[in-house]
């Protein structure tokens, strides 16, 4: 399998033909690695759900179930039935993780869910945030495309809309923070953004432009600061900066996952300001990240340059770079602008020479700035079958749009 980029004798790319070498890697990276390691073992026949902590060669090492992880395998697993191949057995591991969803992950006492369950579904950990919410109801959405049944479109609704009010209005929760520095971050409006996207598509949900406009005016607003080149992922409730570790901290990869979704947004309504605004927050955003020493995506930098109270701020996480290869690859195939190109083929050679393991399949999650291997577990509460082959997916379709005549399947 291609991993590079093909390249003439000059450096130059060839358009056609490197475009369908990277359809093909992501295809089958998707369909012939990523999803075959997850299925073969994260199953769990016993207790119903996925079991995600995962050592290399994909060895259970903790039984324990994220769930958020819970709803985005669901997720994967039904939208690939709906929009790759109707196979039955994705629908069935779909319909195997809703039922866990179901019956384990929703606290009856007010009707949110958990954040971290046993693996029998007992209940361990709730956060503050609901964000296991917004990733029920985009696997609710699909299972709903897939079976036409009406009970999970309503589920996928009242899941959305238990993530929007508990997040715009959180009740009986104990503050993580005093009222005397209050704070907004970018997290909320972008998954807000995603999440709403997805449910268009799946149950055609009425008041999805409305949270898609309000979203994507408040990181506009809020979080985009013109006059510095730079995208904040905490700031003041009126937007303004904050002259604190917490304000002063960015994360490039937060903001270029923010930056496809409002492309995408931009490409769907063919708004050419959508689009600008994407292409501007990934192109502050990969100046503030990408590592010009090593390579790869730094975790975590200073707006100021000072120094970072977060330890672990110059290591390579797997999801950032999945983000900013979607990123720069849409930003290339929306613009054309040779530079996307570049930086595409930057993060995509690093990241497959890097995280991906060719002995055991799927991607290591943590490396070291200089790319070294820092854990060898392929999954945990927070890593799951979700970052990795969403971009496969992702890069994949838009490929195809450009290449209507490669088959759809390997």
């Amino acid at each position: 399998m291609i991993q590079d980029w093909a390249t003439d004798k000059n450096g130059e790319g060839l358009p056609r033909q490197h475009l369908r070498d990277l359809l093909v890697v992501y295809r089958d990276g998707l369909l012939g690695d990523t999803l075959p390691f997850w299925i073969a073992h994260s199953v769990d026949r016993k207790y119903g759900g996925f079991l995600t902590s995962l050592d290399r060669d994909g060895t259970v090492v903790d039984t324990d179930k994220g769930v958020w992880q819970q709803g985005r395998f669901t997720w994967l697993l039904a939208k690939l039935y709906n929009e790759v191949e109707p196979r039955k057995e994705w629908l069935d591991l779909a319909l195997h993780g809703a039922r866990f969803l179901i019956d384990h992950c929703f606290d009856p006492s007010d009707g949110r869910m958990w954040f971290h369950v046993a693996q029998d579904g007992q209940p361990i950990r709730k956060r503050r945030y609901a964000y296991s919410e917004a990733f029920a109801a985009i696997a609710f959405g699909e299972i709903a495309r897939a079976t036409g049944e009406d009970g999970y479109k309503v589920k996928a609704k009242q899941a959305f809309d238990r993530f929007i009010d508990h997040n715009s209005n959180p009740e009986g929760v104990q503050p993580k923070f005093t009222a005397n520095r209050p704070l907004r971050g970018i997290g909320f409006p972008m998954i807000t953004i995603n999440t709403a996207q997805e449910l268009r598509t799946s149950i055609q949900l009425p008041e999805a432009n409305h949270w898609i406009d309000q979203s994507i005016e408040a990181i506009r607003h809020y979080h985009v600061h013109d006059d510095v080149q730079c995208v904040f992922e905490t700031v003041a409730i009126d937007g303004s900066r904050i002259n604190h570790y917490d304000g002063r901290t960015l994360n490039p990869g937060h903001a270029i996952e923010g930056a496809w979704f409002i492309m995408a947004e931009g490409r769907y309504r063919n708004d050419q300001a959508l689009i600008e605004l994407g292409c501007k927050m990934l192109d502050w955003m990969w100046q503030r990240g990408w590592d010009q020493q090593h390579g790869g995506l730094l975790y975590f930098t200073s707006f100021d340059h000072l120094p970072i109270q977060e330890y672990w701020h110059d290591m390579k996480f797997w999801w950032p770079h999945n983000e900013t290869i979607i990123a720069t690859l849409m930003a290339y195939l929306t613009t054309g602008n040779p530079k996307y190109q570049q930086w595409h083929q930057w993060v995509h050679n690093w990241s497959y020479q890097h995280f991906a393991d060719s002995q055991f399949g799927e991607w290591f999650g943590y490396l070291r700035r200089d790319g070294e291997v820092s854990n060898f577990a392929k999954g945990n509460i927070w890593k799951g079958p979700f970052h990795l082959p969403r971009m496969q997916l992702q890069c994949w379709n838009m490929l195809q749009n450009e290449l209507p005549d490669v088959g759809p399947t390997s």
